[in-house]
C-alpha cells in the first residue's frame, strides 16, 4: 500500500512539473493516442485535456498536428536519430493560425523499441509578428533576407497563408519564386497536403492538358491506362504553376473553368472531378504585357493575380548579399562535411559591386564556385568567377575556366551551340530557345537528354 501511495505521489508530482513548464508538452503512443497534455499545450492549442487525452492526435486536431512533417502517418514511425526539430503551423480550436517551434523526442524501451514520442512546442506567433514589425527577421519559412522589401514579403506570405486565394508570384529568374510558393504552402492549412510544382514551359504543348488534368484509358494513342494529372495529385495541397505565361491558350481556357467551378474533366473523359487545391502561379514575364499581346487570357490573368507578390532582384537588395553568402557557405560546409573558407572583406565588396543578372541562384553558384577555386582558408576577390582576371564561370564545381563565347547557329542543337545561347541570354531558357530558333519544349527535351548541359544551365 505504501509503495502504491508513493507511486501516486510520484505521478502527481510529475504532472505538477509538466504543468508548470512554459512550453507546450504532448506525448502519444505509436498509435498516436495522446497520454500527456500540459497546461501550456491547452493554452496554445485551445483544446482541454479532457478533449484530447486517450484520443488519436490526428482526429483531435482534425489533421496531423505536425502537418506534412508528421512521423506517425504511416505504419512504422519515421524518427531517424530519435529527435526532430522543425517549425509547425497549426490551427487552434478557435480557428487561429499559430506558428510553433516543435521538438519531437523519441521514447524507447530498454530494447530500443519505439514506444511513442514526447513533443515540446513553443508559440512563436507573436515573436514573428514583432520581428516583422521591427523589420528584424532574417529568416522566414526558409527565405533569407533583412532588406525592407523582404520584410514586406515575409508579411505578405504570413498574411496570405491564412486564406485560399490564388497567389501570383512574379520576379526575374533566380529570385526564388518557387521558394516563396513553398513557404506559403508550408505555413498554411494546405501544408498537410502535397506541394506539386509544374514547369508549364517544359511540358510539350501536345501533352500539357494531360499532364495537368490527367487522361482516361484510350483518350489518345499511347493512353493505355487511366492516369492522374497534377491537379489530382495536389488534392488537399498546393499546385504551383511555374512559367504559367507559357501555357497554351487552349489549356488556359480549361484552367479558367477549374478556377470558376472547382472541377474538371480528364482528357477523353466526361466525369466531373472535384479537388481541393490551392493555386499559386509564377512567371518571370510581365503577365499584364502578355495579356496586351493576346498571348494570355485577360480573364485568367485576373483569376490568378488575386494576391500578387513581386520579388525584387538581388541588385535592388544588395544589403542581403553578405547574409545570403554566409548562408550558402554554411550550406556548403554542411553538404560537404568539411570546413569551408571564409569571405575576405574585399571579396564581399566585389560581390556588392556585381550586377547579379542571375539573382540569388547566381549568388549560390558563385559561392560554390569560389569554395572550390579558393586555395586557402580565405576566399579572395580573384576566386570569384566574375573577377577581372577570370573568364565567366562554366560550372559551379569546375576547376577549369569557361570557353570564350561563340556565335549561335539557329536551328542547331549541340553542346557548344546551346551553351552559347544560354550564356547570351543569361541562363533564360525561353530566350535561349528563341535565339536558337527552336520551341521551348524542344530545348527542355534536349537539356533532359544531356545532363551535362543541363548542369551548365543550372549554374546561372
Amino acid at each position: 500500500m505504501e509503495k502504491f501511495t508513493h507511486s501516486l505521489l510520484d505521478l502527481h508530482n510529475l504532472n505538477l512539473v509538466v504543468d508548470n513548464l512554459k512550453v507546450g508538452v504532448m506525448a502519444h503512443t505509436t498509435k498516436r493516442i495522446i497520454t500527456v497534455f500540459n497546461k501550456e499545450a491547452e493554452k496554445i492549442t485551445g483544446y482541454s485535456k479532457k478533449e484530447v487525452l486517450g484520443k488519436d492526435c490526428h482526429k483531435v486536431f482534425q489533421a496531423p498536428f505536425c502537418g506534412s512533417k508528421c512521423s506517425f502517418c504511416e505504419d512504422s514511425p519515421k524518427l531517424s536519430g530519435g529527435t526532430k526539430e522543425y517549425p509547425v503551423t497549426m490551427v487552434t480550436k478557435t480557428g487561429e493560425t499559430r506558428h510553433l517551434e516543435m521538438t519531437v523526442y523519441c521514447i524507447q524501451d530498454h530494447e530500443g523499441e519505439i514506444r511513442g514520442v514526447v513533443a515540446s512546442f513553443r508559440d512563436m506567433t507573436d515573436s514573428i509578428r514583432l520581428s516583422l514589425k521591427a523589420e528584424d527577421l532574417s529568416n522566414f519559412a526558409g527565405i533569407i533576407g533583412k532588406d525592407k522589401a523582404m520584410q514586406d514579403i515575409f508579411r505578405e506570405i504570413r498574411d496570405v497563408a491564412l486564406y485560399n486565394y490564388p497567389v501570383h508570384v512574379s520576379g526575374e529568374t533566380g529570385t526564388g519564386k518557387e521558394r516563396v510558393a513553398y513557404a506559403i504552402h508550408d505555413i498554411s492549412s494546405y501544408g498537410n497536403g502535397s506541394f506539386v510544382p509544374v514547369n508549364c514551359g517544359a511540358i510539350p504543348e501536345g501533352i500539357v492538358e494531360s499532364e495537368l488534368f490527367g487522361h482516361v484509358k484510350g483518350a489518345f494513342s499511347g493512353a493505355v491506362k487511366e492516369r492522374k494529372g497534377r491537379f489530382e495529385l495536389a488534392h488537399k495541397g498546393t499546385l504551383f504553376l511555374d512559367e504559367v505565361a507559357d501555357l497554351p491558350l487552349k489549356t488556359q481556357v480549361k484552367l479558367l473553368r477549374f478556377l470558376q467551378e472547382g472541377s474538371f474533366e480528364k482528357v477523353g473523359g466526361e466525369k466531373k472531378i472535384s479537388v481541393d487545391v490551392r493555386i499559386i502561379s509564377a512567371t518571370n514575364k510581365d503577365l499584364a504585357e502578355e495579356v496586351r499581346k493576346e498571348r494570355f487570357r485577360e480573364d485568367l490573368y485576373y483569376r490568378l493575380n488575386v494576391i500578387p507578390i513581386h520579388l525584387p532582384p538581388l541588385r535592388e537588395r544588395k544589403n542581403d548579399i553578405p547574409l545570403l553568402a554566409e548562408h550558402f557557405l554554411r550550406e556548403a560546409e554542411k553538404e560537404n562535411k568539411k570546413t569551408v573558407p571564409k569571405l575576405a572583406p574585399d571579396t564581399i565588396r566585389a560581390m556588392m559591386d556585381h550586377h547579379w543578372p542571375g539573382n540569388v541562384r547566381e549568388l549560390k553558384n558563385v559561392i560554390q564556385f569560389s569554395v572550390v577555386r579558393s586555395r586557402g582558408s580565405i576566399i579572395l576577390p580573384t576566386d570569384l568567377p566574375f573577377a577581372s582576371n577570370r573568364q565567366p564561370m562554366r560550372h559551379a564545381v569546375s576547376n577549369e575556366p569557361a570557353a570564350p563565347a561563340v556565335p549561335v547557329t539557329r536551328g542547331k542543337l549541340n553542346q557548344e551551340n546551346v551553351q552559347a545561347a544560354l550564356v547570351k541570354t543569361g541562363g533564360n531558357k525561353s530566350k535561349a530557345a528563341r535565339v536558337l530558333g527552336v520551341g521551348r519544349a524542344t530545348l527542355y527535351r534536349f537539356l533532359s537528354d544531356h545532363p551535362e548541359i543541363k548542369a551548365f544551365s543550372d549554374t546561372f
